[in-house]
């Protein structure tokens, strides 16, 4: 059994500030290493569950964030980015019995984790009229492969849209976030927790976590700077809303995936 992980900081245990999500802050280390840990417990609770071949991305920032050196050697990584559409989860594909996402963390737009943002924090991004989440992105780009998402860890506030989304969805509450501070759970809390709840993902029918993704996708780009809104509304088949909206209109997610790799 195949099974892809994504993996962000920002939903991962204790994050709050930005300075403990870059490479190389004085800030990082503990948090690199706390990020390292809740993905070893994902890959060990997937392998209980029946994973035999895993394939993780570092999707957060650089994309040089965990610490490989443990990893199973059923375990091959995607480290950088490949800058092709699928972006945070690069490599997927129909192959794939189920994905999970680690560390992930609330919409752009939203007050429910100070490090909320999507994709970029120039911008907040709407699909169909509402602010959408990394996670339903990259939820999306999945079933474009007919790979659904079985288990998600992040922040209070990601846990919560995902139950509505599709309850089926195993889920860990990380942390939430109360204005620019957050309240966390033990960090070991975390990696026992993530590693039960994976395996017991894993057994979740996979026509109980599959999406069906929408006829038609309204993207709406929202971005801090007007001028920038202006320039990128001539991508293609895109158009501009005064006074910093770039909209977009397509019945191909792909597509999708291409304009926010290109204008976010």
């Amino acid at each position: 059994m195949k099974v892809y992980i994504s993996a962000d900081i920002e939903g991962i245990t204790g994050t709050t500030s930005w300075s403990e999500t870059e490479l190389n802050a004085p800030d990082y280390h503990f948090f690199q290493k706390q990020m390292t840990k809740e993905v070893e417990a994902a890959i060990e609770g997937a392998i209980l569950g029946g994973a035999t071949e895993i394939l993780l991305k570092d999707a957060h920032d650089s994309a040089r964030n965990l610490d490989i050196s443990n990893l199973p050697v059923n375990c091959k990584v995607i480290r950088g980015w490949t800058y092709d559409p699928m972006c945070m989860v690069a490599g997927l594909d129909s192959s794939f019995n189920r994905a999970i996402f680690i560390g992930y963390h609330s919409k752009g737009g939203s007050e429910r984790n100070p490090l909320a943002h999507t994709l970029c924090v120039t911008a907040d991004i709407k699909i169909n009229g509402e602010y959408a989440s990394e996670f339903l992105i990259n939820t999306y780009a999945a079933a474009l492969h007919g790979v659904p998402v079985s288990f998600v860890s992040g922040d209070v506030g990601l846990t919560e849209e995902i139950e509505t989304f599709n309850p089926n969805i195993v889920t860990f509450a990380t942390k939430e976030g109360v204005g620019n501070a957050t309240i966390s759970v033990s960090p070991r809390l975390a990696i026992a927790e993530t590693k039960r709840l994976v395996e017991a993902s894993m057994k979740v029918s996979r026509n109980n976590l599959q999406v069906t993704l929408p006829k038609q996708f309204v993207v709406e780009i929202i971005y801090r700077d007007h001028t920038r809104a202006y320039r990128n509304s001539f991508y293609p088949n895109a158009t501009f809303k005064p006074h910093n909206t770039v909209e977009f209109v397509t019945d191909d997610y792909f597509e999708v995936l291409r304009i926010l790799q290109f204008l976010t």
